[in-house]
C-alpha cells in the first residue's frame, strides 16, 4: 500500500480559512430614524415590544455581524410608517442581558447591510 503525498496550494488554502467580514459602518442613534430611537429605547427598558417577534434570536446567518455563539443576538423590529407587515427595518443587539447590550446594530433592508449604532 502507497500513501499519496499531497502538494500543499498556499492559494487554495487562503481560499479556504475563514473570511474576516469588513468593518461595519456606524450611525449614531440620534441619526436613526425617531421609530428606530423608540425601539432602542424599548429594547433598554425591556419592552413591551409591539411586535410578537421581537427578542427573538437573530442567527446571523447572512454573516454580516462579528461572529458570537447561538443566542448572542437578538432582533427587534422597528416601525416601518405605510407597511401592512413588520418591515424591512429591524435593530439586533448582542449580550445578554438584551436590556444591556454589548452592541447594537441597524438594518433597514432586512440584514443585507448593517450599522453599528453609537451614541
Amino acid at each position: 500500500m502507497t500513501a499519496t503525498v499531497g502538494i500543499f496550494n498556499p492559494a487554495m488554502a487562503r481560499d479556504r480559512a475563514p473570511q474576516e467580514s469588513p468593518p461595519t459602518p456606524t450611525v449614531a442613534l440620534s441619526a436613526l430614524p425617531s421609530e428606530a430611537q423608540k425601539t432602542h429605547q424599548l429594547i433598554l427598558a425591556g419592552g413591551p415590544f409591539p411586535y410578537s417577534k421581537d427578542g427573538v434570536v437573530f442567527g446571523n446567518r447572512e454573516r454580516q455581524l462579528p461572529k458570537n455563539a447561538r443566542g448572542y443576538y437578538h432582533e427587534y423590529t422597528v416601525k416601518t410608517p405605510g407597511a401592512r407587515n413588520r418591515g424591512a427595518k429591524r435593530i439586533v443587539c448582542g449580550g445578554n442581558p438584551p436590556q444591556n447590550p454589548d452592541v447594537c446594530y441597524y438594518t433597514e433592508d432586512h440584514y443585507t447591510s448593517f450599522q453599528r449604532i453609537v451614541k
